[in-house]
């Protein structure tokens, strides 16, 4: 945090360049939006690789972000919508049938990537992919 507010301090002084940095911490795991964003003066070579507020509204923190600090492409991440341990719902569709049972996710996922998941029903585990927030899809055989 110190280095951050020396940089930043260093950069105002020398007439650095405005760039969008964060006017808030964020904590890892929340989502990005564009009041996040305030402008402040930066060197060049720190604000080179910044994010526009834009770009990085709508995705998930992957660590702590300091207030003042530019967001970077490695800093942010598609949203999860599916968290280890959270209890989701399991769709199995194919065309009109849609057939769904409780389950627990193995793992972490964001919107298409595949996620192992435990039916509760049944105790059997299950691939499937992440297809909205607590739901997961099967594909039928």
């Amino acid at each position: 945090m110190l280095s951050t507010l020396l940089l930043l301090a260093a950069a105002a002084a020398s007439g650095g360049e405005a760039t969008p940095v964060l006017a808030r911490t964020v904590e890892r795991g929340e989502v990005l939006s564009r009041t996040d964003f305030g402008t402040a003066p930066v060197s060049p070579a720190i604000a080179r690789g910044a994010l526009s507020p834009l770009e990085a509204a709508g995705q998930e923190a992957t660590h702590r972000l300091n207030a003042g600090a530019p967001v970077r492409a490695a800093d942010v991440a598609p949203p999860r919508l599916v968290r280890r341990g959270e209890n989701v719902t399991i769709a199995l569709v194919s065309g009109a049938l849609r057939i769904t049972s409780p389950g627990r996710a193995l793992a972490d996922a964001g919107k298409g990537d595949p996620v192992r998941v435990l039916n509760l029903a049944t105790n059997r585990t299950l691939e499937g992919v992440a297809a909205a927030s607590g739901e997961v899809r099967i594909s039928a055989p």
